[in-house]
């Protein structure tokens, strides 16, 4: 069964993809992204990978017999890739070299305007798990592309909250917001020519990084190469932190905020940014989202964020002070 089912409560859409319980358990010491294994080339560094067991297609089957006048069902199409960072099983994203992220932010870019072309997806989601905390069962270097049909609930929040701002002020909100973070100084982290990280205001997670631009754009298509250049390295700076915090692979989930596609223009109000959400308050525990955090949207952080901001920046002396011996 794959098909999309309507939630009235909140207003929005869930995915129904029980095929993919069917995926097989990968045969030890084999895996499909590692070149020989016949499933990809035997040469590349970066590579598109249509995933096997899409949650997603562009050829979905009918939904089940199954809707009412109150619940409705709609067809899962949309796109689901599987983006590979590397033919090296166990690297990781901090590890390449900034050229090679530049092959991926390039990679990204292509795939975002290959599926906006879509006129029925409507949203261009790129995302990495990383991590066996956060469901991870395949180590190999790799992140995914969710192409939707729908904008989803938490990016139209945004999208209005950034409308709203943009009506009542005349500017954009992740600009003032940048504003407000540069001027404060405490929570910045890491900062290039063109992308400032830094732990927000309001994050929710002990550690929940984001990296936005300096100039007010929407997509990785309308960056310049330059940016192109300082986006691939402030993500390895960013993860190669995260990594630097207890000296081990910290796992998190980075999404990629885009504007929607084929769905109008956003360009006055909406700013491209990338929110990282790892899921350990510290080096041996978790932060679990519990009944307040999933029932309820109601997050509580644990921590202080100028006092882990604090921590962070040391461990971004540390990742540099590595990477300079290297």
């Amino acid at each position: 069964m794959a098909e999309l089912r309507w939630n009235p409560l909140i207003k929005d859409w869930v995915m129904i993809a029980s095929h993919r319980q069917n995926r097989p358990q990968m045969p030890k010491d084999w895996c499909p992204f590692c070149p020989g294994s016949g499933r990809v080339p035997d040469h590349y560094d970066v590579l598109k990978y249509d995933n096997d067991f899409p949650a997603l297609s562009q050829g979905p089957p009918e939904p089940d017999k199954v809707a009412t006048n109150l619940y409705k069902t709609r067809e899962a199409y949309g796109k689901c890739e599987v983006i590979l960072y590397s033919p090296e099983h166990t690297i990781t994203l901090p590890e390449l070299p900034v050229e090679h992220i530049r092959k991926l932010v390039d990679l990204w870019t292509e795939r975002f305007i290959e599926i906006r072309k879509d006129e029925k997806i409507k949203y261009v989601f790129i995302f990495e798990n990383r991590g066996e905390v956060v469901g991870v069962t395949m180590p190999h270097p790799h992140g995914q592309i969710y192409g939707y049909p729908f904008i989803p609930k938490k990016l139209q929040l945004e999208l209005e909250a950034s409308r709203e701002h943009y009506e009542k002020n005349h500017s954009c909100l992740v600009c003032d917001m940048l504003k407000d973070e540069m001027d404060f100084g405490q929570r910045i982290i890491i900062e290039n020519e063109d992308f400032i990280s830094f732990l927000p205001f309001f994050t929710e997670y002990p550690y929940g990084m984001y990296i936005a631009g300096k100039k007010h754009k929407q997509n990785l298509a309308q960056f310049t190469d330059a940016e192109k250049d300082n986006l691939a390295k402030i993500l390895r700076e960013a993860t190669g932190t995260l990594d630097s915090l207890f000296d081990y692979p910290f796992p998190y989930m980075m999404c990629m905020h885009q504007d929607p596609v084929n769905s109008g223009d956003f360009s006055e109000y909406y700013h491209f940014h990338i929110e990282f959400f790892p899921p350990m308050r510290s080096a041996d525990k978790q932060k679990f989202n519990a009944s307040s955090e999933t029932g309820a949207w109601a997050h509580c952080n644990p921590t202080a964020p100028e006092e882990k901001a604090r921590e962070l920046k040391e461990a971004y002396k540390r990742f540099k002070k590595k990477i300079n011996n290297e």
